[in-house]
């Protein structure tokens, strides 16, 4: 919907909003969505609880929306590391994580009245754990390891599970893997 032009009603904007997101090579934030459907960013909040309530896969990461196509690739290995460590190892994990090829998917607590939480990272180069980490210090917002002592779990991806495991005998070397 070219800007300028009229309001759409709520099915149809969100049909607007799933299909500009579908189109979108990379995350899309909540205040442009909002400009291109000429709404307010907290009905664009709205459009995409809605659309999440109805299956679509849409993720909501620090860098924007994005639309999650059928991810059936057979050459992607996926493990579920745990860690511990301090708020001030934060980069210095990532880094870690990054620095092998392996993208990090989310960041998983077992809160003790909320249960299991998690929460979407989605980085996979320096730029986008410097990006993310900003992001946490401009909003001031806590790490979700801080509600447990440091112990998290992260989902990590890679195209190979030699880096998969080289990341994590980095970890275990920097002393933030949790060993069993």
């Amino acid at each position: 919907m070219p800007e300028g032009k009229k309001k759409l009603a709520g099915e149809e904007r969100r049909q607007y909003l799933l299909d500009v997101l579908k189109n979108s090579q990379a995350p899309m934030k909540g205040s442009e969505l909002a400009v291109k459907a000429n709404v307010s960013r907290q009905v664009i909040v709205g459009d995409m609880s809605l659309l999440k309530a109805k299956q679509e896969p849409i993720l909501a990461t620090s860098e924007g929306y994005i639309y999650i196509h059928d991810k059936t690739n057979h050459h992607l290995f996926e493990q579920v590391v745990v860690c511990q460590h301090t708020p001030d190892q934060t980069k210095e994990e990532l880094f870690i994580i990054v620095d092998h090829g392996v993208r990090v998917k989310d960041v998983k607590i077992e809160h003790p009245v909320y249960g299991d939480l998690t929460a979407s990272v989605m980085v996979s180069n320096r730029s986008e754990v410097e990006q993310f980490l900003t992001k946490l210090k401009e909003t001031n917002a806590p790490l979700l390891s801080e509600l447990t002592d440091g112990i998290h779990l992260h989902t990590l991806e890679a195209d190979s599970q030699e880096k998969l495991e080289r990341a994590c005998r980095s970890l275990r070397d920097a002393g933030i893997l949790l060993q069993a």
